[in-house]
């Protein structure tokens, strides 16, 4: 290996480290960056010649250094808590999937970093603007199998007509019997209590259920709605929608439950619509022990219970996503049901994507076609809501390989340094 050479083995030395020098930098500035995966350098040596030995025998004389290739290092970074619902890390194997155009190329690209927000659109985006894909829900809960836009506040929840009343009550033993008349409601019941329902359209209704003791462990109650509600009523004017009777036995369980004229035509609604009233675990009319809802004891009367299943539409309010990938809605009416679900994917070699900066990559040759799918799926990691992941830069092993590098280039200069004292020397000889 003549002098000149040896120079051109240093100046290697000076590439490589100075390269490597730019990865650990590259890695330090991004100590911050949400879902950051560092990246080292794999340097190789060079072979510069192969000469014969005094026996024949091959020697083989290294040239030098070169950096062979960077590779990115996809391992876990911790979680960090956060107060946006929309803020979402992936704990495991998989990446978001995010569509739009970069650099002028339009397509799908592929990120750790989950720092979503929901834009004016109501798309699910990166702070870049790159549309989050999934899968869409259909009104029957079934997850579609198309990979899409999640479009969040297009969702609204569709009215839904009240069809049952549940009610349970404590019915005063000791009432005095008294004779109803539907003209003086307030005057002629013994207990009475407000319950709101829903036509087909949303409207609300305030409906008021009047128990009247008619004889001995025998109640009667009726339903009654303003009558500018209801076709065919008077406005102001109290309108019968459903009534019925309930019996007790001596014990005070429920006996039976009788429901008489329960079909409603409310105005504009949907015509003839069936409200249900159940008052509870009945002896002869459900089988039941007659404990189990309304019963007829010795004290004051009182509403126990009630519910009803109907609703009016509901617009989002809040979103929450499950580790499965499934975004959760809460809409004004109190409804909460699915309304999407977030896509990962992964690949056959992770450190074959092509690096695009913004947090980006893109698939390759290298890294093989992208295995689609929703999180906690196959080997897909689950994600987490709240929750962002850090990059997974470890600092104090960066400096380690920057002082060793630091290290490298100051001795590849001193190779470089002596060689060339070397070729003064030769230079003095011939002069």
């Amino acid at each position: 290996m003549t002098l000149l050479n040896s120079m051109y083995t240093g100046v290697s030395g000076l590439q490589a480290n100075g390269l490597g020098i730019s990865i650990v930098g590259d890695n330090i500035a991004n100590v911050n960056t949400i879902g950051f995966k560092a990246s080292r350098g794999n340097f190789a040596d060079v072979l510069q010649q192969t000469i014969l030995g005094s026996a024949g025998t091959p020697n083989q004389l290294g040239g030098g250094v070169r950096l062979n290739n960077v590779q990115q290092l996809f391992t876990q970074g911790m979680l960090q808590g956060t107060s946006m619902a929309t803020d979402l890390a992936i704990s495991g194997a998989g990446f978001f999937i995010l569509k739009g155009t970069v650099s002028g190329v339009t397509g799908n690209f592929y990120s750790r970093a989950g720092q979503f927000t929901i834009d004016k659109d109501g798309y699910l985006v990166n702070p870049d603007g790159l549309r989050v894909q999934g899968y869409s829900i259909a009104p029957d809960g079934t997850v579609q199998s198309t990979l899409g836009d999640l479009n969040l506040t297009a969702v609204n929840v569709p009215p839904r007509p009240t069809t049952e009343i549940t009610m349970t009550a404590n019915l005063d033993a000791s009432a005095s019997i008294m004779t109803w008349d539907p003209n003086d409601p307030a005057n002629t019941s013994n207990f009475s209590t407000s319950i709101t329902v829903y036509d087909s359209l949303g409207n609300a209704h305030q409906v008021e259920v009047y128990f009247v003791k008619t004889a001995d462990n025998t109640w009667e109650w009726h339903a009654m709605v303003d009558g500018g509600e209801v076709v065919g009523g008077t406005p102001g004017v109290p309108f019968e929608i459903a009534s019925g009777q309930l019996t007790f036995t001596t014990d005070g369980e429920l006996d039976t439950e009788v429901i008489n004229n329960n079909t409603v035509d409310f105005v504009g609604a949907t015509p003839g619509q069936v409200i249900d009233f159940d008052f509870g675990d009945s002896i002869t009319t459900d089988g039941g022990t007659g404990l189990a809802g309304t019963t007829q004891f010795a004290s004051p009367s009182s509403i126990n219970f009630q519910s009803q299943d109907g609703f009016a539409t509901g617009t989002l309010q809040m979103v929450t996503v499950t580790p499965d990938g499934m975004i959760m809605g809460t809409f004004s009416n109190g409804e909460v049901r699915p309304v999407a679900q977030i896509a990962l994917a992964t690949f056959q070699s992770t450190e074959g994507l092509d690096r695009l900066g913004n947090n980006l990559f893109t698939e390759s040759r290298a890294s093989g076609e992208p295995l689609v799918g929703a999180a906690n799926t196959g080997n897909r990691g689950t994600i987490h809501a709240y929750n962002l992941e850090l990059s997974n830069v470890d600092l104090a092993e960066q400096f380690v390989h920057l002082i060793a590098l630091q290290r490298g280039f100051q001795s590849n200069a001193k190779v470089i340094n002596t060689a060339d004292q070397m070729l003064g020397e030769v230079l003095n000889i011939k002069r």
